[in-house]
């Protein structure tokens, strides 16, 4: 008996009974939909997250080194426009950009107060901030626009250096060769003095901070490049005497994060799985009645000269349509969930080649396994038996 032939009569044999057939596929479906929607949602997070990681908003790989100092009291920044010139001038393999990373929020400087050296916390702000203010007046919007060299002092900073908080307004305060009038004495804890970040970032000296950020040329290779800096930085750096350069390598923990949501995504669509296994169940039962209740049919197509081969085939291939139906039906259900999810999410669901796999592989697997049996026994039906 042709191949083609056991295809068409396991097909039959199937819509002959289409409600029993559907009922016994759902599990199929739910299982692979299941499967299929957490790895396309995980995909498409991997994808998100590494690009988010890995590449800025133009697509470019960048790469970051920070500066640690070895005097923690130490409150000068680790990098300057000299390492930006150093850096740039070394010609780094695939390097396109050089560029100081700012910090805009409790920044450890040395600025000259009434006179003295003095170690503070400094905050930058880009607008105006409602605060209680002890003395003088608060920043203003005009300040901002026209870069006005104007600076809050804390309280605690103010009767520290000046003994009350009023005798601080209208004094200089030094900041890394810029100098700053106290417009006013605001209640602060958290830091002890506020300077509008425009004229901050914008003044010469105020490029600086403790981390750089190297921005490569697509395709280059980053870790190359970025070692290069590390290089010259430990051997002419700004302050590589005073403390130590450190380098991350975002291939190594791109590889880490990218095998971790793997890990997860698939724990998770292996107990996803779990129904599949009960849905086979559902399978072989179905078929073993299928088996019991066509014995007259299995004794005709032996008188008519099929052989045990042939009967086995049949039924297995039943078994196989049967959860490869569900499965199909499964991966357009699975797909279309995942779709729509994402357009709820930050990012876009993914269909990779695996779900597509999945979802035949795994319920062609079904199939053959929990058909294998049912359809032994139909085919160890002896034609005797069966006509007595």
């Amino acid at each position: 008996m042709r191949f083609s032939e056991l295809v068409k009569a396991s097909w039959h044999a199937l819509i002959a009974n289409p409600k029993r057939s559907f009922l016994t596929t759902i599990g199929i479906i739910i299982g692979i939909a299941s499967v299929v929607t957490i790895m396309t949602l995980g995909a498409g997070v991997k994808k998100q997250m590494l690009r988010d990681l890995d590449t800025t908003q133009t697509g470019q790989q960048t790469a970051e080194i920070y500066y640690n100092s070895r005097d923690m009291f130490l409150n000068e920044p680790g990098f300057d426009n000299r390492d930006v010139t150093m850096l740039m001038d070394a010609n780094l393999k695939g390097v396109a950009k050089v560029e100081i990373l700012q910090q805009t929020k409790k920044i450890g400087m040395t600025a000259i107060i009434n006179d003295s050296q003095q170690a503070m916390t400094v905050d930058l702000v880009n607008k105006p901030v409602k605060q209680p203010i002890v003395a003088g007046q608060n920043l203003t919007t005009y300040d901002f626009e026209v870069k006005n060299p104007v600076m809050l002092m804390s309280d605690k900073l103010a009767t520290k250096m000046y003994t009350t908080a009023a005798n601080a307004v209208g004094t200089s305060v030094t900041v890394q060769q810029t100098t700053y009038t106290v417009i006013g004495v605001y209640h602060n804890k958290a830091a002890d003095a506020r300077l509008p970040n425009p004229l901050y970032l914008n003044s010469s000296t105020g490029k600086q901070g403790n981390g750089i950020k190297l921005t490569f040329k697509p395709g280059a290779q980053v870790s190359v490049g970025a070692k290069q800096a590390l290089h010259q930085l430990k051997k002419s750096g700004s302050h590589h005497r005073d403390g130590r350069y450190e380098y991350i390598d975002m291939g190594k923990l791109l590889k880490g994060i990218s095998k971790s949501i793997s890990g997860i995504t698939y724990f998770v669509a292996a107990i996803a799985g779990i129904s599949l296994f009960i849905a086979g169940i559902g399978v072989m039962n179905m078929m073993y009645i299928s088996v019991s209740e066509r014995t007259q049919e299995i004794g005709v197509r032996l008188a008519l000269g099929a052989t045990p081969k042939n009967i086995m085939m049949q039924f297995l291939l039943e078994a196989i349509i049967l959860t490869v139906s569900g499965g199909v039906i499964g991966l357009v259900i699975g797909t279309s969930v995942a779709a729509v999810a994402s357009m709820a999410m930050p990012f876009r669901a993914i269909v990779t080649p695996a779900s597509v796999a999945l979802a035949f592989g795994v319920s062609t697997a079904v199939g053959i396994v929990f058909g294998l049996l049912p359809a032994k026994q139909a085919a160890n039906k002896n034609l005797i038996d069966i006509l007595r």
